[in-house]
């Protein structure tokens, strides 16, 4: 079987690496920790084809230690504690220092697959790096986080593909012997989704159609021949991110129909049922919130019964909410708010609180003010009492504007009788 284009001119230096110089570079986080070949265990979280199985193999070369690869996907308990006991026991296999145990997509090992590193890593009979498109905070168990820095991979820019295709057609041995004009790449960028592996393979499969020794690389070229070698790619979850993209825009747009179509295309490709259900707990608040505050509770039932349950019969669990979400009333209301009042953090710093409102604990704070001419609400008619709460330097600033829906409505009005003219209800 033949290399693909994407491992054969895989960088074995830093030297070679692309991007990622918030990692990488000269005042890069890992920079002086590979230089030095002092460092713990770790997890890259970033986007497919960005380049984190490529800097653990680099990481290898350089502290120049025994590496071990083993993938969540077909790698149980079992080919775990093999790799641990040959570290444990050094057999001769590992005389100087420990190896590297990297993992690929260690969020699809479950909970006791993830308990049998514990061990190993605790106490430095392994270095575990570990690779992970998904949330580390959600997909790795706490006790294996609190043992590893998470460091992020950030997605490739546009240049950055441009580099790597031309980089793979100076610089790869095969496509060497072809007169390759790299004319347009805007089609392969597009279709790899910003995957540098999907991306290198791509070009080699259009070049390598073509029979020729020749090829001018066009964006009507890549788009016929990948067209038509699509089974290549939609199992690997090219489109991972457009379609998610649509079935998000989809419930948003109030077309359940649309919803549940783009929902049928992950689940039949292979999309983790629990990444869904997150997706959907989000949008719960970002797009709907108290339009329908019954819409966060559904979802976050929703996720709770997928974790349960797991595929195929969480299928049905994420229809029924797919289906509740889309059809509900849409506010995004909520999700403004907490921007703008971000927003006015980042402008205005560290303002005082109000000493009516602070703690008082301690009988000099009460001395210095703190808690004085507070007014307890409950003391007065309807529970409510008008007081300043914001730091004067910001007073009367409006961040929730009450979204244009029957629920929110009744809050608006509910809001403007509390406050008369002070907010812009």
């Amino acid at each position: 079987m033949s290399i693909p284009l994407a491992e054969r001119i895989r960088p074995k230096t830093l030297d070679g690496y692309l991007s990622q110089q918030h990692l990488v570079g000269e005042d890069g986080s890992l920079a002086s920790q590979i230089r030095t070949g002092v460092f713990s265990s770790m997890l890259f979280w970033g986007p497919p084809g960005t380049g984190k199985t490529t800097l653990a193999s680099i990481i290898a070369e350089t502290s120049d230690r025994p590496f071990y690869t083993l993938s969540a996907i077909d790698s149980g308990v079992a080919a775990v504690r093999e790799v641990i006991a040959k570290a444990k026991q050094g057999d001769g296999l590992f005389t100087t220092k420990n190896p590297i145990l990297f993992i690929d997509e260690i969020h699809r090992f479950s909970k006791s697959q993830q308990d049998s590193l514990l061990g190993a890593v605790e106490k430095g009979w392994v270095t575990l790096i570990g690779a992970t498109t998904e949330n580390p905070s959600f997909e790795v168990i706490p006790a294996l986080l609190s043992r590893c820095q998470v460091y992020i991979l950030k997605s490739f820019t546009k240049d950055d593909l441009d580099e790597l295709l031309n980089r793979a057609i100076a610089t790869d041995s095969v496509l060497q012997k072809i007169d390759v004009i790299l004319k347009e790449t805007e089609a392969l960028i597009r279709l790899s989704g910003g995957d540098a592996r999907k991306l290198l393979n791509m070009l080699e499969l259009v070049i390598m159609s073509e029979g020729t020794d020749k090829v001018t690389i066009t964006n009507d070229l890549v788009l016929t021949k990948v067209q038509k070698n699509t089974v290549l790619y939609d199992k690997t979850g090219e489109q991972h991110y457009d379609i998610v993209s649509a079935f998000i825009k989809s419930i948003r747009g109030s077309d359940p129909n649309a919803a549940v179509y783009w929902l049928a295309r992950m689940i039949e490709g292979g999309e983790d049922v629990k990444f869904i259900a997150r997706r959907l707990l989000i949008l719960a608040s970002e797009d709907i919130g108290l339009a329908n505050p019954n819409a966060l509770l559904m979802a976050n039932t929703t996720f709770q019964s997928v974790n349960v349950i797991g595929h195929p019969e969480s299928r049905i669990i994420l229809s029924q909410c797919t289906i509740y979400l889309a059809t509900s009333p849409k506010s995004n209301a909520s999700y403004m708010a907490i921007n703008k009042a971000q927003q006015l953090v980042k402008q205005t710093g560290d303002l005082s609180v109000p000493l009516s409102i602070r703690n008082a604990p301690t009988k000099l704070m009460k001395e210095l003010g703190y808690g004085k001419a507070y007014a307890y609400a409950h003391d007065y008619e309807g529970n409510f009492v008008e007081h300043e709460f914001l730091p004067k330097e910001i007073s009367n600033t409006t961040f929730y504007e009450p979204g244009n829906n029957a629920k929110e409505t009744q809050l608006k009005s509910y809001l403007k009788g509390l406050w008369k003219d002070k907010y812009s209800y």
